[in-house]
């Protein structure tokens, strides 16, 4: 049973998920096209030596190298950031039809919940290959890395999961009895 305030505030918050997961996954594809703009049209070895004053030496090549892998690292997050958001996107649609303990929504969690692992491991990579062209002279401060809450989302995710699904089958049971 929904007190008024309750119907309220759930009310006014799943319009608003839903319009901020729009704006995110349009943002995620224009973080795609400023990273390809990145790699492809902008730079070259000269500009990227001048932004980091950097002078000819292994060093400046390594530090290039790492930085584009890290750019091309993150071209791989984005598709991994929309298949979250997509999923969540249809989540919140079955909460707004008021069904949401439905298998198809424990399903999502859990692909949710294994795209949020890859992220934590891509995460994982991008900060070692910042730490591994980082230099004294010039070092590189990335926010990768591990990630304790990262990691906790991921369990959580998982759980979550888990518990749409025992909610879905005690649902059909109890829709089996009636």
């Amino acid at each position: 049973m929904s007190t008024p305030a309750s119907s309220t505030s759930s009310s006014t918050a799943l319009p608003i998920a839903r319009v901020v997961l729009r704006i995110l996954i349009v943002l995620n594809w224009l973080m795609a096209a400023a990273i390809l703009a990145l790699l492809i049209a902008l730079p070259n070895e000269r500009w990227i030596m001048s932004a980091f004053k950097l002078a000819p030496s292994p060093d400046a090549d390594r530090l290039i190298m790492g930085l584009r892998a890290v750019a091309v690292l993150g071209l791989v997050g984005v598709p991994l950031n929309y298949a979250i958001l997509k999923r969540l996107v249809a989540i919140v649609e079955t909460v707004r039809a008021g069904d949401a303990f439905v298998a198809a929504n424990a399903d999502r969690l859990q692909a949710i919940a294994w795209t949020l692992l890859a992220l934590q491991l891509l995460s994982i990579v991008i900060g070692a290959i910042g730490k591994a062209v980082s230099s004294p002279a010039h070092p590189v401060h990335l926010d990768a890395g591990f990630s304790i809450n990262g990691w906790l989302a991921v369990l959580l995710t998982f759980v979550l999961a888990r518990v749409f699904a025992e909610g879905t089958r005690m649902r059909d049971d109890l829709e089996g009895t009636v």
